[in-house]
C-alpha cells in the first residue's frame, strides 16, 4: 500500500504517474474498469486527485469515461492499433536514426545489456519478462534519440502499444522468438553508429507487426501471436553491415 495522503505537493502528478505505471505494467488491463474507491483507499488519498489524474489519462487516450459507469482502461481496436503502429514506424525510425548519431560510449555499454538473457535462449517462453525488456529498450532509444516533442508523442503511443489487448501474450503482437532478432539487429546498428541502418531496421521491425495486425483485421489471423513475417533481407544490408539472423 502506498500512502500519498500526507504528500500534497504535486499530488495529482504523482497519482497520474502511478496509474500510468499500472497500465504499462498491465496491472490494469485494456477494457478493465478502474476501481476508484479501492485505489483511493490503497493510495491513502481522496477521490479528488484520483479523478484529476484519470482526466489527464483520458486526454492522452489511455482511459475513457462512460456515463454512469466510471473510468475504464481504453480498449483499442485492431484498426486503431494499425494507425498507432504506422505512427511508431515513422517516428521511432527517426528516433533510432538520431540515437545512432548521438549515442555515447557509456550509453552503448547500457544498450549492450538489452535482451542478452533472451538472446541465449532457443525458445523464449517468458513473455512477461520479454515484454518488460521490450518496453525498456524502446524507451531507451526514445530517450537518446527523440527531442522533447517527439518524445512526448512516442511515449504515449508506446504505452498504448504495450497495453495491447492480447492478454495471454502480455501485450506482445508477435512471437519473441521472431522479434529478438530484430531487436538485436537494431542494437547492432545503433552501436555501430550507422544511422541509416538503425532507422531502416527499426522501421522493418514495425512494418512486420503492421502486416500481422492487418492480417487479423482481414480475418486471416487466428487470434494468437503472429507466425513469422518474411523479412526484407535486402533492406537489412545497409552501410556495409550484415545483420546476423542465425
Amino acid at each position: 500500500m502506498i500512502n500519498l495522503g500526507e504528500k500534497h505537493e504535486n499530488l495529482d502528478q504523482k497519482v497520474y504517474s502511478i496509474l500510468k505505471d499500472l497500465i504499462i505494467e498491465r496491472k490494469l488491463l485494456p477494457g478493465q474498469k478502474i476501481p476508484q474507491e479501492k485505489l483511493a483507499r490503497d493510495l491513502g488519498i481522496s477521490r479528488t486527485p484520483l479523478i484529476s489524474a484519470l482526466k489527464f489519462l483520458e486526454q492522452e487516450k489511455l482511459v475513457e469515461s462512460l456515463p454512469r459507469r466510471g473510468f475504464f482502461v481504453r480498449l483499442f481496436s485492431k484498426a486503431e492499433m494499425v494507425s498507432i503502429f504506422e505512427l511508431r514506424e515513422v517516428l521511432e525510425g527517426l528516433a533510432a536514426r538520431r540515437a545512432a548519431y548521438k549515442i555515447t560510449d557509456r550509453q552503448i555499454v547500457e544498450l549492450n545489456r538489452f535482451f542478452q538473457h533472451f538472446a541465449k535462449q532457443k525458445n523464449i517462453s517468458d513473455y512477461k519478462g520479454y515484454a518488460r525488456e521490450d518496453r525498456r529498450f524502446h524507451n531507451f532509444v526514445i530517450e537518446i534519440g527523440a527531442k522533447e516533442f517527439l518524445k512526448s508523442i512516442l511515449l504515449t503511443t508506446n504505452i498504448i502499444s504495450f497495453s495491447y489487448q492480447v492478454l495471454h501474450a502480455e501485450g506482445l503482437v508477435r512471437l519473441p522468438n521472431e522479434t529478438i532478432k530484430e531487436h538485436l539487429a537494431v542494437i547492432e546498428a545503433i552501436k555501430n553508429r550507422d544511422s541509416e541502418a538503425a532507422e531502416e531496421l527499426m522501421r522493418q521491425h514495425f512494418k512486420k507487426s503492421l502486416i500481422y495486425l492487418k492480417r487479423e483485421i482481414n480475418g486471416e489471423g487466428k487470434g494468437n501471436l503472429a507466425a513469422p513475417v518474411p523479412i526484407n533481407k535486402a533492406s537489412l544490408m545497409k552501410g556495409g553491415m550484415r545483420v546476423n539472423n542465425k
